[in-house]
């Protein structure tokens, strides 16, 4: 059987829809992947934003405003220096490991 134009035609038009629809379909997965990362750089904007007041309301809750009337309701009281020990940290052996 021989190949007539309009089989060629058809194979042509076939072959040029397959292109397209391979070309549609890489696109929108490439929007839906900047949506994505989009939406990603928005939460973590807004992560590093609460982290950024969750820090604050630690170091204001640490500080010696807010930290010694609580003490002082609870009956302690401020420690002397000769109460204070501090800790060494020994330095890492790596022989140990």
């Amino acid at each position: 059987m021989r190949v007539k134009g309009r089989h060629w035609l058809m194979l042509w038009l076939l072959i040029f829809l397959c292109a397209l629809l391979a070309i549609t379909t890489r696109q929108t997965a490439g929007f839906r992947t900047a949506r994505r990362l989009r939406d990603l750089r928005e939460q973590r904007l807004a992560l590093e934003a609460q982290r950024g007041d969750l820090e604050r309301r630690i170091r204001m809750g640490s500080s010696r405003q807010v930290l010694v009337p609580a003490a002082r309701v609870l009956g302690l009281h401020e420690p002397a220096d000769s109460e204070l020990v501090l800790f060494a940290v020994p330095p890492d052996d790596p022989s140990k490991r």
